[in-house]
């Protein structure tokens, strides 16, 4: 990029400058008065509307044939060859012409001519701009200015070649790291890439050569946009944002000025345009000079590699703007300022991004390992989680959902076989515990599924429900008083002698303390295939087994269709429930939930009644009866109209708080439910939002790919999604994080005890953490007594519920109850 001496020297150089506008032809030109001395071979006037003429000699006998104006910005030059005072040549050309239009096609303009030994020669040069008005002027041999042009060239190219490299290294690191710093720097290095292309003229000769107004166009756009991108790049790399936020504010609010320059360049005239650029350009440089030493005297580990890179460009580019401005004169330094601190910086920071991948990547394998270690943990307490959720707390013993799981997988693996569900119920423990009371009841109890499991392993045909720490465990705890075992029907009926031993061992009273404690245990079978195919079935069969006569007679019996009492009623109950859903004798009751942290009720659940009838009927049993019958889908759809109008009747009492609704799994495999979900909240446009659709775990996990399917579109119809009964049976954590819910209420089983049993705490408190940290609310239900509201708050429960509050209300009733309690209370009991 260095300039050799021309091959002939300047001679009787003149120049004069008139007004914007002003015509004259050669010959008036050459005529003129006006002409001063031009005291260097590169001229320049700076910004300026004014025409310039120039006047020279050829020297005689001289080689030059060729003129040369080394600046590429110029928008109208007339080149005029005089001899011996006629006019012999005229060519027309400048950056607002095509480029084919160059008598020479050079990213310079050149102007070739024929030397005479004996004749006169002058070349007059008329010269206006929008831009910076400079004329760098050479007269050449024409074979030595392209030998020198080469070289100048080929130098060049090598700055092209690195910063081109330098593009597609970071380019290259940031579709592998994704960090936005690199990218920035990538948009910075273009930015200065295709100025210093714009300014020297490869650009326009190899980009847009047919495209004048490309061109100048694009000299408007790269100067703002190489500085706003620099900016934002020195922003990223030194973290202003966080330390510091004072430079941090000024980096963005010239970037945004760079941007608002970017916008209306179309729209200025381009000298003031072009005058405005430049002058943004001065002092974001003059403030990326500054960010370094200061960020340095801060601490930052890469403000060194920054002070020195930026250091050298802000020399550069303040250089190159004071030469357009016509500060300072025009040589090598001053036109390839630009140029040679780019380079600097583009090798340099390189190097300091290269550093910062170093130490980025080891930050991300530190911050990586803490990862996998929290991950690690977060496994371990859902594992713990899911394994109380699957056990009974007390015993150890698998709960009823793990007894339920085995006992489906074993029919389902060989349907053929005969297998046997054992139901041991012990019918004294609720006199003992009243006896003895709740402590050593529990000590009694797991004595007693302790008992109860080593006289099941010597039972022909058992089956182990597990492998634990203690040995294979053979029993399962379904709730306080009842366990279960799993047999192979076959081998057991053929080993009387054997049954009948762990019979009377099974019955014989437990040692406590002293005392032969009687738990008069009584014990029901059922055998599938026969009674049933899956395990809900065999146990409810095998408990009425163990209820029947037979049973409290012999303490054994198999279950009897012909003596099976809850048939008859069974059908009896579903005709009369028939009857009253289509006379809407049914009522929905309402139930607060209260905000623990404001301390007023945020919400209500509807709970199904059946008022009127000489022997109530729970809910359960009715849920359960229509599930099993069919009649749960008219019957959950009067549920949810009959939901909407009392959600009006509150509404117009006042009382905007949500209603949840409890949905049946049945429903959610119903094709048209999430249809007609749909239609009811169009026609109720006020409630949709407000009406949540409770749904227990263990129901979601009968069905889990349609049920998650049917949650969705009742989610993307608007209906909040609650997960009910929580910790009361099996479900998959990685499932329920699926789930588009909002809220998971724990189950009252859990809820209980935790004011007097230390794990039952643990296990709250480890679900309520767990939740907060999957984005659910919590719900604690079944809370009864002051003590256990006071406890939850301090886990950090969200909304608590349960005869503390006020049991099950009929819509008046809670309307009253409401009306009481408009201020926050603490812990309000019921009426």
């Amino acid at each position: 990029m260095c300039q050799v001496a021309e091959a002939a020297t300047l001679t009787n150089a003149r120049f004069m400058l008139l007004p914007a506008g002003t015509e004259l032809s050669p010959f008036e030109a050459a005529a003129s008065d006006n002409w001063r001395p031009l005291e260097t071979r590169r001229p320049n006037f700076g910004y300026t509307q004014k025409v310039a003429w120039l006047r020279l000699d050829v020297p005689a006998a001289s080689q030059t044939d060729l003129l040369e104006i080394a600046y590429s910005q110029l928008d109208h030059i007339s080149f005029y060859l005089l001899k011996d005072g006629e006019l012999v040549d005229t060519f027309v050309t400048g950056d607002l012409y095509p480029f084919a239009q160059r008598p020479v096609l050079n990213r310079h303009f050149l102007f070739p001519f024929t030397p005479a030994k004996n004749s006169d020669q002058q070349i007059l040069l008329e010269v206006h701009t929008k831009g910076s008005l400079q004329m760098p002027l050479a007269l050449w041999d024409t074979q030595e200015f392209f030998e020198h042009a080469s070289i100048e060239e080929q130098l060049h190219a090598v700055y092209y070649g690195i910063l081109i490299s330098v593009i597609f290294f970071n380019l290259f690191v940031f579709f592998a790291l994704r960090e936005p710093v690199y990218l920035l720097y990538v948009l910075s290095t273009s930015g200065y890439l295709l100025l210093t292309s714009n300014l020297n003229g490869t650009a326009f000769q190899l980009f847009w050569p047919d495209s004048p107004g490309v061109q100048n166009f694009a000299m408007l756009l790269t100067v703002p946009l190489a500085s706003m991108f620099t900016l934002l790049f020195s922003r990223s790399f030194l973290k202003l944002k966080e330390t510091g936020p004072v430079l941090n504010q000024a980096v963005l609010g010239l970037v945004i000025l760079n941007a608002l320059m970017v916008v209306m360049a179309g729209f200025i005239e381009y000298t003031m345009a072009i005058r405005i650029a430049v002058a943004l350009a001065i002092p974001s440089t003059l403030l990326l000079t500054a960010i370094g030493p200061i960020q340095l005297m801060k601490g930052a580990p890469q403000a060194g590699y920054y002070t020195v890179a930026w250091g050298a460009l802000t020399l550069g580019g303040a250089i190159m703007a004071a030469n357009k401005y016509g500060l300072l004169p025009s040589n090598f330094i001053t036109t390839y300022g630009l140029e040679l601190g780019s380079a600097f910086e583009a090798l340099l920071l390189t190097l300091a991004l290269a550093v910062r991948i170093y130490h980025e990547r080891q930050e991300k394998l530190t911050s990586r390992e803490a990862e996998l270690a929290a991950m690690a943990a977060s496994r371990s307490a859902e594992l713990k989680l899911i394994e109380s959720a699957l056990h009974n707390p007390l015993t150890g013993l698998p709960n009823r959902t793990r007894f339920e799981i085995q006992v489906n997988d074993l029919i389902r693996q060989a349907p053929e076989k005969r297998y046997g569900v054992v139901l041991i119920h012990l019918n004294n423990l609720s006199s003992v515990t009243k006896t003895l009371g709740h402590q050593s009841s529990d000590a009694i109890l797991e004595k007693a599924a302790g008992h109860l499991n080593t006289i099941a392993k010597g039972l022909p045909g058992i089956i182990s429900l597990e492998r634990s720490e203690r040995g294979n465990v053979f029993v399962a705890s379904l709730d306080t008083e009842t366990f279960a075992c799993f047999v192979n029907a076959s081998i057991a009926e053929n080993a009387d002698q054997s049954v009948a031993r762990s019979m009377e061992a099974i019955r014989r009273p437990i040692d406590f303390l002293g005392m032969k404690v009687p738990l008069n245990a009584r014990l029901g079978v059922a055998i599938a295939p026969l009674h049933g195919s899956e395990a809900t079935a065999l146990i409810r069969k095998a408990a009425i087994a163990e209820g029947s006569r037979r049973a409290r007679e012999r303490g054994l019996a198999y279950y009897d269709p012909s003596v099976d009492s809850y048939s008859a009623d069974r059908l009896t109950m579903v005709s009369e429930l028939q009857q009253a859903l289509a006379n809407n004798e049914l009522r929905l009751y309402l139930q607060p939930k209260l905000d623990c942290r404001t301390e007023r009720v945020s919400g209500l659940e509807a709970l199904i009644r059946w008022p009127g009838r000489s022997i109530p009927v729970g809910a359960d049993k009715i849920i359960r009866l229509a599930e099993q019958t069919g009649l749960i889908k008219p019957l959950t759809r009067w549920v949810l109209r009959q939901s909407v109008l009392i959600r009006e009747r509150l509404c117009a009492e006042g009382h905007t708080v949500q209603l949840s609704v409890n949905i049946s799994p049945n429903n959610l495999r119903e094709p048209d439910f999430p249809a007609f979900v749909g239609q009811l909240m169009s026609d109720n446009p006020r409630h949709k939002g407000a009406i949540i659709f409770e749904i227990t775990e263990t129901s979601m996990m009968q069905d889990p790919a349609n049920a998650l399917t049917a949650v969705n579109s009742l989610a993307s119809a608007g209906i909040p999604v609650s997960i009910d009964d929580f910790g009361s049976g099996y479900s998959s954590l990685s499932y329920i994080k699926q789930l588009p819910a909002s809220e998971i209420k724990i189950d009252r089983s859990l809820i209980t005890d935790i004011a007097t049993r230390e794990e039952d705490r643990v296990i709250v408190q480890t679900t309520i953490n767990m939740c907060h940290s999957l984005g659910y609310r919590v719900v604690a239900e079944g809370v009864e007594d002051t003590a256990t509201a006071k406890l939850l708050i301090s886990m950090g429960c969200d909304m608590i519920q349960g005869y503390l509050l006020s049991p099950p209300l009929p819509i008046e009733e809670a309307l009253v109850w409401l009306d009481d309690r408009q201020e926050p209370g603490t812990f309000p009991g019921p009426g």
